[in-house]
This record gives C-alpha cells, structure tokens and sequence, in this order.
C-alpha cells in the first residue's frame, strides 16, 4: 500500500509483471496437459495434422474404448491399486510408530536415525535394486504384488517418518499427559488421542507416498513379469506392427491414471493444506 501511495506507476508495473509470470507458469503448467488430453480424444488420422487442424478436429472416444477393452490395462489399474495402497496403509501404520518415538522421546543417537531416514529417502533406486532383486526372488514374491509392497516401502517408509515426525513434534505434551492422567496406555493414547490430531499430517503424507508408488516404474518393471501395473503397461504399449505408435491410446491411458490423482487431491484439498502448513508458525 505504501508503494501504491508513493510511486503509482511502479506499483502498478510490478502487479502487471507478477500476472504475466504466473500466466506464463500457469501456460508452461497446463499446455502439456490440455494437449495430452486433446491427443486422446483424436483419431489416429488426425494427430499429424497442423495445430489449428488438429485442435479443430472431430473428437472421438474410441481411443478410451480401446484402452478400456484391453485386458492388460485393467489388469494394471487394479495392481496399482492394491500395491498401491497397501505399500501406503503399512508405511503410515510404521511410520507412525516411528515418529512418534522419534517426535516424543529422547534417546542416544536419535539425530543420527533421523538423518539415517533422509538419507535413504532420497537414496537412487538402481543402487539397491541388485540387492533387492534377490531379496525378493528368494522370498518366492517375483511378480506378486507382496514384492512390489516389499519394494515401494524402501522410499514410503523414510519419507512418512521423516514428515510426520516433524508434526508429531509440535503437537502439545498436554494431550499425551491428559490422557495418562485418565488411565489410558501408549497405544491407546496414540490411537484415541494423537492420530485424530494427526489427520492433516496423515492424510498429506499417505497422498503424497501413494502418488509415488502409483507412479513408480523401474521397481515395477523389474518385479514383474505378467503382473505388471498401470506405468509399466503404457509404457510397453504397441500397435498393429513396430512401427505403429499408438499415441491417442497412450494419451488416453494417461489421463485415465491421472485423473485419479486429482480428484484425491481436490477431496483432500484442505487436508494437504493443512497438514503442509502445520508446524510453520510458532504461537
């Protein structure tokens, strides 16, 4: 307000600036999309025509048809899922463990545990893959979903202690010591009195630690053979011969995996938020 007063026209050349760069972030952002959606409603014939051709052509939906009526695509949405959300439903039931005892109390060497957990969440995947490859052979979990859960919570369960262990942190002791006064034990204390709280957090991380398992690929290529989930299948799409690249029904693919995604995100809009500002300013 004060620039506004003083200097009108800087003021003013400032607002003009900020709306041209989120419009140019909000374009870079949506194009790719908005046209990715574009190409899955176009036929084959249409995708190698100009631009204003192209988005003026005759929509279709047969390339949903066609991504709906193969097998291996279903199959796949419904190994995401459960690999999906089992790796999720364990990684938030440890995790919470974990952060609770990290958040709460006060033992020997817990920073360097704490530092222990980043550094395996950000750890490359293709390093411990070799490993891994022969931990789950020899547990007779090869192209099951109980190997992929086994693998994705190498990057669900660091990332869910280290998130919720900073919230756990700034959630009063009053309501832990309240609890005890009244007779209940740790687990009840932690089940009937800190998760409730903790939904904001929980439900942000396990949003968060789903999207990346249901977007995962190269554990999932190499874990499977037949088995193989939503990413790995559109990936290997093919069409008529080698050299025939079915765009529109890749497009179409996409979307239909994404589409998931946003709609979770919209529903737990307030829970993001929250559980993302949580802990941000101090009272």
């Amino acid at each position: 307000m004060y620039l506004r007063r003083t200097n009108p026209t800087l003021y003013y050349l400032q607002r003009i600036g900020f709306y041209v760069l989120v419009a140019v972030i909000t374009l870079y952002l949506l194009v790719p999309f908005f046209w990715a959606v574009l190409t899955s409603f176009r036929s084959a014939g249409d995708l190698f025509l100009q631009p204003a051709a192209f988005i003026a052509a005759p929509s279709t939906l047969g390339n949903y048809a066609d991504v709906f009526g193969n097998p291996g695509f279903r199959n796949g949405l419904l190994y995401s899922t459960v690999t999906a959300v089992g790796a999720v439903l364990i990684a938030l039931l440890f995790g919470s463990f974990a952060a609770y005892a990290l958040g709460r109390f006060r033992f020997k060497f817990k920073s360097a545990v704490l530092y222990i957990v980043l550094a395996v969440s950000v750890f490359p995947q293709i390093a411990v893959l070799g490993g891994l490859y022969t931990l789950i052979n020899s547990l007779n979990l090869y192209n099951s979903p109980g190997g992929l859960i086994l693998s994705y919570l190498i990057f669900t369960i660091p990332f869910t202690v280290w998130v919720l262990t900073s919230f756990v942190r700034d959630i009063p002791g009053e309501l832990e010591e309240a609890a005890l006064v009244d007779g209940a034990s740790p687990l009840q204390t932690l089940f009937r009195v800190l998760f409730p709280v903790m939904m904001p957090a929980l439900v942000t991380t396990g949003l968060l630690a789903f999207i990346n398992a249901w977007n995962e690929y190269l554990f999932a290529l190499t874990f499977t053979s037949t088995r193989r989930t939503v990413p790995v299948v559109i990936a290997n799409y093919s069409g008529a011969t080698q050299f025939d690249q079915p765009w529109g029904q890749i497009m179409a693919a996409s979307i239909v995996v994404t589409v998931p995604l946003i709609i979770l995100v919209l529903v737990f809009q307030r829970n993001i938020v929250s559980g993302l500002t949580a802990g941000a300013v101090k009272g």
